[in-house]
């Protein structure tokens, strides 16, 4: 492998050594003036490893080195070789019958030869994440690199200091960390909330179990990728900051509550539940069709958890037992499972019993809180919840493709030809996100609250004014926000929706 990277020129006073040059690696540097002397850089190329200079390109230092080619691999692909040792994260598989590669199913075609315009930020931008880093954790650096984008770094910072505003851009955000909105945030939240020096966690650890999780995150989905983890992330860092919760969620909570978010869609595959049934896919049998995607989501963090030793400093008991409640919160965000929560949630607020001091009521509290996070996209300003809800119908709109590829029945939401962006969208919101948020404003009657219902108002009535038709249906349909309603779209919302 040979990584280009951009250096400035640096003058020589002498020749290399020859025997410097006769090593495995070598550094050497081509040109015809007699400071220096070195074999041709192509010779290099058949060497292990080899750093050459040529001095017709000014402007580049060409490496090549068998270990660093090992590292950058893991650093920049989405293949990487797990430990054998312990928990091991679920195989990805395709159908065996249909021959769908869920890894590849969103992904567009690229002209032969061509370079991932995403790989090409990566490799150019290595400097900038080892210094960011070094910002993340509050370190003084003595000795700053010279990088040629440190202004991104300045940007994504100031962008930090408002992460709990309820605009906060995460489309922005994420261009500005180059691809890496999930790891930057999620190590801010740790560090900002003092999880990292209370739980004693090593921040090697901590930094590689991130980047794993977001590699883990299929990011050729339109929507369930790693940006829409950092998007959720985002809202529950807002929603533990409101007074109820922050006044009663302890230190292990917000840890919970954060790493539920950062998990919570992992190695999504890009098709719902239903699919994986009538596929006969292996996770469906695994799981025996009940939260198949959310299983695999909780399994799949655990072994993360497990491979990255993050919890290894702590007793076996209580590593298990946060593994257990992190796969409460995450099966919470089963969208079949709705009416369950909601109608459990309504009567803790009509009897008024909910205790924030027992540990039960502030998990369920913390459930709810992450629902809510999940599906908040149309709570968001208009220009950040309008991209997410086209994202969101290309998801379901392609694996409608695929079902008619493949003659199979067509799920709901996700007929290009019978819906479109707006009516998805006004029927998701009346009769799923209207509800849940009702009631959340019931529990939490805040400035947020009130800002959330404001612009899902807002939202809704834009894109009612885009489809008419869905517009006059929805108003004769239409039930009072705080309560259940039994139409027939409700459950067909329920059923094709993708845990968004």
């Amino acid at each position: 492998m040979e990584l280009c990277y951009q250096l400035p020129v640096l003058p020589l006073d002498r020749p290399v050594p020859k025997h410097v040059l006769s090593r495995r690696g070598a550094i050497s540097f081509s040109s015809s003036s007699s400071l220096f002397g070195a074999p041709d850089p192509r010779q290099l190329s058949q060497r292990r490893g080899a750093i050459s200079y040529d001095s017709s390109d000014q402007t580049a230092l060409y490496i090549r080195m068998l270990g660093a080619c090992v590292i950058f691999k893991q650093l920049f692909s989405n293949v990487r070789v797990r430990s054998q040792v312990g928990f091991e994260p679920e195989r990805r598989g395709s159908h065996p019958y249909l021959g769908v590669d869920f890894r590849t199913l969103h992904s567009r075609a690229e002209s032969a030869g061509s370079i991932p315009a995403r790989r090409i930020r990566r490799l150019f931008s290595f400097q900038r994440h080892l210094l960011s880093s070094r910002l993340l954790r509050g370190a003084p650096h003595l000795n700053p690199l010279h990088i040629l984008d440190e202004d991104y770094c300045g940007q994504a910072k100031c962008m930090l200091e408002k992460v709990g505003t309820w605009n906060f851009d995460i489309f922005l955000f994420d261009r500005l960390t180059n691809g890496n909105s999930l790891v930057f945030l999620t190590f801010h939240l740790l560090n900002q909330y003092g999880l990292i020096e209370l739980f004693q966690l090593d921040m090697v650890k901590v930094r590689r179990f991130l980047v794993l999780v977001q590699e883990d995150y299929h990011n050729q989905n339109p929507y369930h990728n790693a940006v829409h983890a950092a998007d959720v992330t985002q809202a529950m860092h807002c929603y533990l900051r409101e007074p109820k919760l922050a006044e009663s969620l302890t230190s292990f909570d917000i840890l919970l509550g954060l790493l539920a978010a950062v998990t919570h869609d992992l190695d999504h595959p890009g098709v719902n539940q239903p699919f994986l049934i009538k596929t006969n896919h292996y996770l469906a049998a695994l799981y025996r069709n009940t939260s198949v995607l959310e299983n695999h989501h909780w399994r799949s963090a655990v072994g993360l958890l497990r491979e990255t030793e993050l919890f290894s400093h702590l007793p076996a008991e209580d590593s298990l037992g946060i593994e257990r409640q992190l796969g409460s919160l995450i099966l919470a965000t089963d969208i079949t499972r709705q009416n369950e929560y909601l109608s459990r949630f309504r009567t803790h607020l009509d009897e008024n019993d909910l205790c924030l001091g027992h540990a039960s009521h502030r998990h369920f509290v913390l459930q709810m809180a992450l629902k809510c996070a999940d599906i908040c996209n149309p709570c968001r300003p208009w220009e950040l919840s309008k991209q997410w809800s086209e994202k969101v119908t290309e998801e379901f709109f392609h694996q409608g493709d695929i079902e008619k590829k493949h003659k199979l029945e067509i799920s709901p939401l996700c007929d290009s030809e019978a819906n479109t962006i707006a009516s998805v969208q006004i029927g998701f919101m009346t009769y799923v996100v209207e509800p849940l948020f009702a009631e959340w404003a019931r529990f939490s009657d805040t400035r947020l609250s009130q800002t959330m219902l404001g612009h899902l108002g807002l939202n809704k009535a834009s894109w009612s004014a885009m489809d008419p038709e869905t517009s006059g249906s929805s108003e004769e349909g239409e039930s009072e926000p705080g309560r259940p309603t039994e139409e027939p779209s409700s459950r067909a919302l329920s059923q094709g929706s993708q845990e968004t």
